[in-house]
């Protein structure tokens, strides 16, 4: 028979991921039962739902219909299935995984979806989307802090950032430092930082990142 492997296993799988190859690994092999795992009750991962409204609520009063949204570290479509019951139809993904993309492909909300590297810069062009998503990604053992200037770069000046960073990381990993960065550069403004449910019913919490991109976009592009 086969083991069962817990919700607590593989979340320590994650965190515990010594390169990006153990976690492609582990997400193509989660990718299956990864949402109905996080719906449990023991989990209750609420945050791509909730940052999906905080999107709409920073949108307003523009329709979600009419923008244009990157969904990085997109995983098995969480965020761009909650976008897409608000009204969002411009949806593009990037993921690590191809196990998980396969998964987030069956919803049929993104338009485009991408294998990519979230470590490196990313493949998109300069100022071409009006909204970022970052959600359950900036986390132990994933992507760093030096990821947010790429999301800035490739927001259009007026557009927004939403992410999740947990918690105990924000300061001790240097999120919060690279924040303070973009902010004394003047590229954007931080609109909330705000500690609130994550995986609500684990009792774990993260800070959902709020950034207005407000200066002129990097001359550079890949």
């Amino acid at each position: 028979m086969t083991a069962v492997t817990t919700n607590i296993e593989w979340l320590n799988r994650a965190y515990s991921a010594k390169g990006l190859s153990d976690l492609r690994s582990l997400y193509d092999e989660w990718a299956a039962s990864y949402d109905s795992d996080l719906a449990k009750k023991d989990q209750e991962y609420v945050a791509p739902a909730l940052a999906a409204a905080t999107v709409a609520k920073h949108l307003s009063p523009t329709p979600l219909d009419t923008v244009k949204i990157l969904d990085a570290g997109c995983g098995t479509g969480l965020v761009g299935k909650a976008l897409a019951q608000l009204g969002a139809k411009h949806i593009d993904g990037v993921d690590l995984s191809p196990g998980m993309l396969d998964v987030a492909r069956k919803l049929n909300v993104y338009t485009e979806l991408d294998t990519i590297d979230l470590s490196k810069p990313l493949d998109q062009r300069t100022a071409s989307y009006d909204v970022v998503t970052c959600i359950g990604t900036l986390t132990h053992a994933h992507v760093g802090p030096e990821v947010l200037s790429e999301f800035v770069r490739v927001v259009k000046p007026g557009g927004w950032i939403v992410a999740t960073v947990l918690d105990d990381i924000w300061e001790p990993i240097g999120y919060r430092a690279e924040v303070d960065e973009l902010l004394a550069q003047g590229k954007v403004e931080l609109v909330s930082a705000d500690v609130g449910d994550y995986r609500r019913g684990a009792g774990v919490r993260a800070r959902m990142v709020v950034l207005k991109v407000i200066g002129p976009s990097p001359s550079s592009s890949p």
